[in-house]
């Protein structure tokens, strides 16, 4: 498995209550220019059109040997999903305060380009906050446990 993209923002932002695995429909010169590890999932997000779920504000930058024909950097880009998934996904994203966001895009064993879907729940700053320090306590302790040793 080979990772083209992760978005460590969106942990940060969110928690991530449950995860997806969807195939994302991509024309022939994002997925060269995905292979060169070209992508931003930054700020994207997932929203429902017509019955299915479509990925937005994904950046995979324009393949540098691409022609005239090149890929839109921002187009919408179709999530592959099975009905069963799709209706799941459709009925949390209806629940008040859960998003889709993806949070990392990679490569499968068998060399197609999957993305890892979270559906999440925005954090407040005192969550944010909270979590800053667990990891400060849990570094602090990390350390003082090697300099014993």
């Amino acid at each position: 498995m080979k990772i083209i993209a992760d978005n460590r923002k969106a942990r940060h932002d969110y928690f991530v209550l449950e995860t997806i695995e969807a195939g994302i429909a991509l024309t022939g010169t994002e997925v060269k220019s995905a292979r060169l590890g070209r992508v931003n999932l930054q700020d994207a997000y997932a929203s429902m059109s017509h019955g299915e779920i479509f990925l937005q504000h994904v950046h995979i930058s324009p393949y540098d040997q691409g022609n005239r024909m090149n890929h839109e950097p921002y187009r919408r880009r179709k999530l592959l999903l099975h009905r069963r998934e799709l209706d799941g996904l459709v009925g949390r994203m209806r629940e008040r305060g859960m998003t889709i966001v993806p949070l990392r895009m990679y490569f499968n064993d068998r060399g197609f380009c999957k993305v890892e879907l979270g559906v999440c729940r925005g954090k407040k700053l005192y969550d944010k906050r909270e979590d800053l320090k667990t990891r400060d306590a849990k570094r602090e302790m990390e350390r003082a446990l090697k300099s014993r040793r």
